[in-house]
């Protein structure tokens, strides 16, 4: 008889909730990299929400709040860029690994300076972004996938799905951009590499945003 296949959102579900006392999150603070003005009271409500996810490169408030000080889970890729904060006291976080590259080109190895300490759980691309690839109608052949913006925000949606989404940083909310890069709130623009469709994930955002559980900080 085979053995029985792991339940990724149980598993998943499980450490998430374990950094919030093991109760399902209200609100979920999802941020991302774009740039941001400074603004106590979005600092506030970051810090606030039960559980926060921040993105690969970041850099945490110091003199001046904007993005708050708080994480619980970060979302990251081999190739991140780290900032002051990415990997900082990684000891007492979750980190979770996307790997949306794997089912086409993208290689395995680690870089050279990765943590050797460092523990990470990786998104199951079969059980997640498969789901939020299809969500932005990237057929199975289509040499593309989400953002790790759009993929962490579908990712705990799924996982807590009576949570409201608190989306700060995300550079998918307001007017588009026909730059070729990213603008980051810490570090230098990064490059805006083929596989992604923006504009699709603009759309998608705009659609949750609709239905009433994801709320974008100004």
């Amino acid at each position: 008889m085979p053995a029985a296949v792991p339940d990724q959102a149980a598993i998943l579900r499980a450490l998430l909730a374990a950094r919030c006392g093991d109760r399902a999150p209200r609100e979920i603070a999802v941020v991302g990299n774009a740039p941001l003005p400074p603004s106590a009271l979005r600092a506030r409500r970051i810090d606030a929400a039960g559980l926060v996810v921040r993105m690969t490169t970041f850099a945490l408030d110091r003199a001046e709040a904007a993005v708050g000080r708080r994480t619980d889970a970060v979302v990251l890729h081999r190739a991140v860029v780290p900032g002051p904060d990415t990997f900082a006291d990684h000891g007492r976080r979750l980190y979770l690994l996307a790997e949306p590259g794997r089912d086409f080109f993208e290689p395995e190895a680690l870089p050279p300076w990765w943590p050797t300490d460092l523990e990470l759980v990786p998104v199951s691309n079969r059980a997640f972004t498969s789901r939020t690839r299809a969500a932005l109608r990237m057929g199975p052949a289509d040499i593309a996938w989400p953002t790790t913006g759009t993929l962490a925000v579908h990712l705990v949606h799924r996982l807590f799905p009576h949570a409201r989404i608190l989306l700060a940083g995300s550079s998918l909310v307001g007017r588009p951009s026909r730059s070729a890069h990213l603008d980051h709130h810490w570090g230098p623009a990064v490059r805006l590499t083929p596989e992604h469709r923006l504009h699709r994930e603009r759309r998608l955002l705009h659609r949750w945003r609709r239905a009433g559980w994801l709320e974008p900080l100004a």
